[in-house]
């Protein structure tokens, strides 16, 4: 029996030794070039990767691929940028922006081929970039030095993954009329059919659904729904004991997430699917739309062009009103990443960095209301938007800024978080697919 234990001691410390190497030689795995350039980039200021943009570019094409056509924009002034250092400086960036949701195929696929074209991205979807493109490694995180000192930045929030920027979709609802939406519950109550972009064609509104069953905001639902009358709570109270036991099933760990299961369940069976949020916003305003409400990019305001039947005038945001309770919408994020077979690295750092650093690099966003660099100093004031001639005609379109909108005394939106909304989409998703599956066969 003792040469038996002896044995068996003497294999447990040969496998905890081999075990051991091998976890120091998977410590010790080489770094690919352009891991290395990155970590290099990230001890540069902007001026000095502009010059080692212009060494690898020179005479090339760098291809970008991201969710907003306003890349193509940023890209004209990066280059003007580059001009400015070397005048004789010809390089080009080629943007495309793929339709359908096809970027994280088109991605892969030029990742695993044998030849590389993509540099870098400007990507949506917090979910499919964790899942699927930052576990992999297939994107690679560069946060620019002049971007993480700045003042106001955070780095922990907003740089891993790097934000270009967040985008507000916010309640809004035709005030023609007398029906009133204090609450975030009443766009769920009995008879509402709020107007939205549907999830499976818009995957970021299916984050915002996500994103309803963590601690913070499952327990503002939670504080909402106290918030409401008696008849109100009565009504919701049989959907929240509808899926208490679904919440223990779907293994979510915060106390209040049958708050935020039911508001998903109503939210699904309740919402008029619409193809795209400008749809959305021009039937808001009209004034045929009495009652109406939907939850739609808030920037779509900006392009209304008021007639005798059409005006910003005829709708509210919501989480405006002096008395609203609970969140008044939702914030999805662009992201920047580096693609980590990018042909020309130094190329696509130097045009992140511009993009995040720089009021031209930004401009192309910020000029518009609802969208919020999480660089607050290269931010635009669009808190007078609604002035002309120096009257305040258009309450509704006087933005009041990514502090307030994220506050939770202000407009409190809903804010995406990659790693949750990728932890809870497995067994979260096919929950809520089961529900619009149900709603279509019902119609």
């Amino acid at each position: 029996m003792k040469k038996i234990v002896s044995i068996l001691l003497i294999i447990s410390m040969l496998t905890t030794l081999f075990v051991g190497c091998g976890s120091k030689a998977n410590d010790k795995v080489e770094k690919s070039e352009v891991q290395k350039i990155i970590e290099q980039a990230e001890q540069m200021t902007l001026e000095e990767l502009y010059q080692k943009a212009i060494e690898e570019s020179k005479g090339k094409t760098m291809y970008g691929i991201g969710n907003s056509s306003r890349g193509a924009t940023a890209a004209t002034g990066f280059i003007e940028e580059l001009q400015k250092i070397d005048p004789s400086y010809d390089g080009v960036i080629e943007w495309s922006q793929p339709k359908n949701n096809s970027i994280f195929t088109l991605l892969n696929a030029d990742i695993t081929s044998s030849t590389h074209t993509y540099s870098m991205t400007l990507i949506q979807d917090g979910n499919q970039i964790q899942s699927k493109m930052i576990n992999t490694g297939n994107l690679l995180n560069f946060i620019p030095k002049d971007w993480a000192e700045a003042n106001g930045v955070n780095v922990e929030a907003d740089g891993k993954p790097l934000t270009l920027q967040t985008l507000s979709k916010v309640f809004m609802f035709n005030n023609l009329g007398d029906k009133t939406y204090t609450n975030c519950w009443d766009f769920v109550y009995e008879g509402e059919s709020p107007l939205f972009m549907g999830v499976d064609s818009e995957p970021v509104g299916k984050n915002f659904l996500y994103m309803l069953t963590s601690d913070k905001y499952s327990t503002m639902l939670k504080e909402a729904f106290e918030a409401l009358d008696s008849s109100k709570q009565t009504y919701f109270q049989k959907t929240i004991d509808e899926v208490a036991e679904d919440a223990k099933n779907l293994g979510l760990t915060s106390e209040n997430a049958k708050y935020g299961l039911a508001y998903i369940k109503l939210w699904c069976e309740r919402y008029n699917e619409q193809t795209d949020d400008g749809p959305i916003c021009n039937e808001l305003v009209t004034n045929s739309a009495v009652g109406a409400s939907g939850l739609l990019v808030y920037s779509k305001l900006r392009s209304v062009e008021e007639s005798d039947t059409v005006s910003v005038n005829n709708i509210t945001v919501a989480a405006y009103q002096d008395d609203y309770v609970g969140f008044g919408g939702f914030g999805y994020k662009h992201y920047l990443q580096v693609v980590k077979t990018a042909p020309l690295p130094w190329t696509a750092c130097a045009f992140i960095a511009y993009m995040v650093t720089t009021e031209d690099g930004f401009y192309a966003w910020g000029k518009d209301m609802g969208g919020y660099s999480a660089n607050p100093n290269i931010n635009q004031d669009h808190s007078q938007d609604g002035y002309v001639d120096g009257e305040n005609k258009f309450p509704a379109k006087n933005d009041r800024g990514y502090d307030w909108w994220t506050s939770a005394e202000g407009g409190a939106l809903v804010l995406e978080d990659p790693v949750y909304c990728s932890e809870v989409s497995f067994n979260l998703g096919d929950w809520i697919d089961v529900i619009i599956g149900n709603k279509a066969a019902a119609q």
